[in-house]
């Protein structure tokens, strides 16, 4: 029997996901496709009669813009909005910035899917000569983290995004959940990847295959053990979605020149 109901979402389309850009903990705004994506999101889900009580971010623009654009198009501006750096997408070191398609072009596919969508393995870290380095590391947003900005990650495995947010679900997210409250959390690809991985016991393996598109809700129904009775369901026009998923797969791959 289902006793709880969660929500995770990929926020919307970011100006880095158009270009095909590791974004990563860049700060980047929705683009126009993406605003649209998230009112739509907040528009299925209120046709759905669904109703949140609590929703969790990072602390990234683009999660917390999402977050404000379905709840506004639910009619529901009032849900408190709780944000954490543990959510935050993964940190993508020196890879950040970089075109994926030009990657695997010049490092092969699968080396680029590796990167991207492995368990365990970590880039290589960002250093304090990357473009970007001054950009994420001096904004005042990482202050106010529970961790010393010298300890905040310069690049992550899946596996290291699992263990920092792991703390912060059994700390703060169960406790609602398990109060009766139902929750959305609006973060990341890869966030909401290793939340699965947790929750449904994914293998090391399989999680290379698991592919969240923008703007898509999961539905995830649990047991009173907080594991789902039944596979998670993502809402929506199936067809669609399932094109968007192969949009997502393809960016890793290289774009053979005509």
């Amino acid at each position: 029997m289902s006793k709880y109901k969660l929500f995770l979402l990929r926020h919307g389309e970011g100006a880095w996901n158009k270009e095909n850009r590791f974004c990563s903990w860049v700060d980047q705004k929705l683009s126009e496709d993406g605003v649209k994506e998230a009112q739509d999101c907040g528009r299925l889900l209120k046709e759905q009669g669904y109703k949140f009580d609590l929703v969790f971010t990072s602390i990234l623009s683009r999660s917390i813009q999402t977050a404000w654009l379905v709840l506004e198009a639910m009619g529901q501006e009032w849900v408190p909005v709780v944000k954490s750096w543990r959510l935050n997408e993964r940190h993508y070191g020196s890879l950040i910035g970089l075109n994926r398609a030009e990657m695997a072009l010049e490092h092969g596919d699968e080396k680029v899917k590796l990167w991207r969508r492995s368990y365990d393995i970590t880039p290589p870290p960002m250093n304090e000569s990357h473009p970007y380095f001054l950009e994420i590391y001096n904004d005042r947003r990482y202050t106010t983290c529970d961790v010393p900005k010298e300890s905040l990650p310069r690049a992550e495995s899946l596996k290291e995004v699992l263990d920092r947010l792991l703390p912060y679900w059994d700390s703060t997210v169960v406790p609602e959940i398990r109060s009766g409250r139902t929750v959305l959390i609006s973060a990341h690809g890869n966030s909401c990847r290793a939340l699965l991985k947790h929750l449904e016991g994914i293998s090391d393996e399989d999680i290379v295959s698991v592919t969240l598109p923008t703007g898509i809700p999961v539905l995830l129904e649990l047991d009173e053990n907080l594991r789902p009775v039944r596979p998670r369901q993502l809402l929506g026009d199936q067809a669609k979605i399932q094109a968007a998923i192969k949009k997502v797969e393809d960016q890793g791959k290289a774009k053979s020149s005509t």
